[in-house]
């Protein structure tokens, strides 16, 4: 699958001559091959996955982050085509519950301006705002929720962050491996081969 990319990108370049510089190759370019992955919470009573999959298009903005670790990872890490997994959290089990894409990188979150909005901040102006926003768009429903507690039961996500103790964080990166299980045990992937912890 590389050769035939590298194959693309050349073909590419004769047929629109635009240059990549190869100092550039492996930095800027890596981007077209891998994808970031990332788990989003939110909690079913303000925002659920079924309220996305009912929105235009199955996409609206994540908005009402005011936590600066989160927000640098939506402002600075996530990119158009990125996989995030979709997590229902402060309800009884908190769980996992589809995959959604992101579809428009970075922009101002317009809630922090909005006095009558559920998450305005004073300080967060249009000339110096604090706060961003990516659009995400529904991809697949898990068929079966995956809960915190079952989570916990695979060696595989040990090293998981949401699992890490004292961890509230909203936005978090997940790796690859994270996310093909937890797609396996949501039902939409192969039968997850799994160790569970003894």
């Amino acid at each position: 699958m590389l050769t035939r990319f590298w194959h693309i990108l050349l073909f590419s370049r004769k047929k629109f001559g635009f240059v990549i510089p190869h100092r550039l190759w492996h930095k800027e370019v890596v981007f077209f091959i891998f994808m970031n992955f990332w788990l989003m919470k939110s909690e079913p009573t303000c925002f659920s996955f079924d309220d996305l999959l009912t929105a235009p298009n199955k996409t609206a903005a994540w908005d009402g982050v005011r936590n600066y670790q989160a927000r640098n990872f939506i402002r600075d890490g996530m990119k158009c085509g990125d996989k995030v997994i979709f997590f229902h959290s402060n309800c009884t089990p908190p769980h996992a519950i589809g995959v959604m894409q992101v579809v428009r990188e970075a922009y101002l979150d317009s809630t922090a301006f909005d006095p009558e909005s559920e998450h305005p901040d004073a300080k967060s102006t249009p000339k110096n705002p604090r706060w961003f926003v990516v659009d995400v768009q529904a991809e697949r429903k898990f068929t079966r929720p995956v809960a915190l507690a079952e989570m916990k039961n695979f060696v595989e996500l040990a090293d998981m962050q949401l699992l890490k103790i004292g961890n509230r964080l909203s936005v978090m990166p997940i790796s690859e491996k994270h996310f093909e299980l937890l797609c396996q045990l949501g039902g939409i992937g192969s039968s997850p081969k799994a160790s569970h912890k003894k």
